[in-house]
This record gives structure tokens, C-alpha cells and sequence, in this order.
């Protein structure tokens, strides 16, 4: 086997939100699925989340022969759901249920919840020692709700959600053996620095967001001064290599520690400037990550 294809960037996948995909409205202009799809396969990489809701098919095989013409392997995606409120519990392992069947049924494996405070995404208040626990109890029955289809579950660390702050980091590690999504913009954005995360919970490491932060804008997003969309569009997301996220050094310690699932390029973009040319746009900022992911030297595997 070549060096390239042991590599770790022969693991590298894409999301839709990277370019520009969101269902928030005014969050900026929405590409075609198509021109995205095209545009990962033209960039090399080999597998996508799935994106916001309804923007690619909701049928599964549809959504799977739509990702294979374009060589795509379909990761699974970003799933929000109330694990803290006990009134919310029926519907959220019944809403994890129908997602799960979805993403399995099209090549998911890889169930990323994100921990909202409400259904429409309410402002988050802080949880005692008895809401984490009862959170990581309707965490394990989500892990049994999907790995019935074969999928495993990776909480995702998130601004403006019950997990965002170092505390709720630090609470939902004791409370909870759950797996993670790591994305290291969203955890540094919160106060925890993503390589002691890294070196303290590697074994929960499910899942990797390749995401770069640039803090001047994101502290303005972390207090509430800005919604997420208005941060993402001053640019609170940059190309992988020029933020304030060590990402070769983190990269180079998950390697080095075997890590060997999907790094998944996750810089939430918005187009605000109109619909951009073929070969302009977000392709761009995506290929310039590849570039400088392109060279960190990592350990080869035999």
C-alpha cells in the first residue's frame, strides 16, 4: 500500500454546512446538492454527513445512489435531541429511532447528537448533578436505539447547547460513558482545551470535526453578543491552519494514538455575496484546508 493511501487524509470526509449548507433562514445562499456532492468527489474526499434536515433525500436508497454517483460514502449525521427533560424522553428515543433507520438504511454509522435545551433550540441553562445523571440515563438508551441499526452514538460538543461549557464537558465525562464526537472549534470555543480533551477521554473519541476557530470573532458568538450564524458570517470559522486551534498537533496525537475512523472537514461556512461561479466559493476554503492537512506528517501505518 502507498504511503498516500495510509496517510490520514485518505480518511478525510465533508459536510454539507461547509458549503454554506444550513436550513436557518438568511443563513446565506444554499448551493445545489449536486454542485456539493460533485465538489467533494472533485476534491478527493471520500464520505459526507448528511447535513441539515431535508436538504438531501430523506428516502434511503435514494440518498445512497445519490452519494455513490458521486463516490461518496454516507457518514451519518448531526441529530438534535433534548436528553435532559423527562416530558422530552419518549419523543426523543422515538425521533432517534426514525433518524437512526434512515442514515442506516442509506451506509450511516455514525449517529452525532447534539444536546439541544429545547426542540427549536432555547437558551441553554445549567444542569444540576441530578439532570446529568438522568441526561446520561436517556444517553445509554439512545445507545441501544441506534446500535440497533448498527450505528454509535457520538455526542457532539456545541455552542449553545447543555454540552458547550468546559463545566458541561467536564460533568457529562463523569456522568456518562457515551462516545464523542471530538470537534476541537466547538470545545475550545467553550473553554476546554481540545488536546487535554484529547489526552483524557481518547478512548471515548468516536467521531472527529476537523474545525479552526478564529477566537477574536467566537468570543462574541460564546457571550451571546452574536447568534452563531451572525459569527460564522464575520467569519468565526477559518481554513483549517489559521485559527487559534493547534490542529496538526492534534491530528498528530490521534494518529499516533491509532485513532483510524472518518476526520470529518467541518468549517461552517455562509455565502453572503450571491451564488458563486463554478470553482469559486467554498470549494476554495475547502481545498486550502486539504492543502494544509495535506502536510502534517503523522505516523504511517504498515
Amino acid at each position: 500500500m502507498s504511503a498516500d493511501a495510509c496517510h490520514f487524509t485518505s480518511r478525510l470526509a465533508g459536510a454539507p454546512i461547509s458549503w454554506g449548507v444550513c436550513e436557518v433562514p438568511g443563513w446565506g445562499v444554499e448551493l445545489a446538492p449536486r454542485r456539493v456532492l460533485s465538489e467533494m468527489q472533485q476534491l478527493g474526499l471520500r464520505a459526507t454527513e448528511l447535513g441539515s434536515d431535508g436538504y438531501l433525500p430523506a428516502d434511503p436508497a435514494e440518498l445512497k445512489d445519490l452519494c455513490a454517483e458521486y463516490g461518496l460514502t454516507m457518514i451519518g449525521g448531526f441529530v438534535p435531541l433534548v436528553v435532559h427533560e423527562s416530558s422530552e424522553r419518549e419523543r426523543t428515543l422515538e425521533q432517534a429511532g426514525r433518524v437512526a433507520q434512515m442514515m442506516s438504511a442509506a451506509g450511516g454509522t455514525m449517529f452525532v447528537t447534539s444536546a439541544v435545551a429545547s426542540w427549536d433550540w432555547g437558551p441553554r441553562g445549567e444542569l444540576d448533578a441530578a439532570e446529568w445523571r438522568y441526561a446520561a440515563e436517556t444517553l445509554a438508551m439512545l445507545d441501544e436505539v441506534v446500535g440497533a441499526y448498527g450505528m454509535t452514538q457520538a455526542v457532539h460538543p456545541h455552542l449553545q447547547t447543555m454540552i458547550e461549557t468546559r463545566y458541561d464537558v467536564e460533568s457529562l465525562l463523569e456522568a456518562s460513558d457515551v462516545g464523542w464526537t471530538f470537534d476541537m472549534g466547538h470545545l475550545l470555543i467553550g473553554g476546554t482545551d481540545p488536546l487535554e480533551f484529547l489526552d483524557a477521554a481518547f478512548d471515548r473519541i468516536r467521531h472527529v470535526h476537523l474545525k479552526d476557530v478564529a477566537m477574536d470573532i467566537a468570543q462574541h458568538v460564546f457571550t451571546g453578543e452574536q447568534s452563531i450564524m451572525e459569527g460564522v458570517q464575520s467569519g468565526m470559522f477559518t481554513n483549517l491552519g489559521r485559527g487559534d486551534v493547534p490542529v496538526a498537533e492534534i491530528v498528530r496525537r490521534l494518529e499516533d494514538r491509532g485513532y483510524s475512523q472518518w476526520y470529518v472537514i467541518e468549517q461552517d461556512a455562509a455565502i453572503t455575496d450571491g451564488m458563486p461561479a463554478d470553482g469559486d466559493g467554498p470549494l476554495l476554503d475547502v481545498l486550502a484546508s486539504i492543502e494544509f492537512l495535506r502536510g502534517i506528517e503523522t505516523p504511517v501505518s504498515a
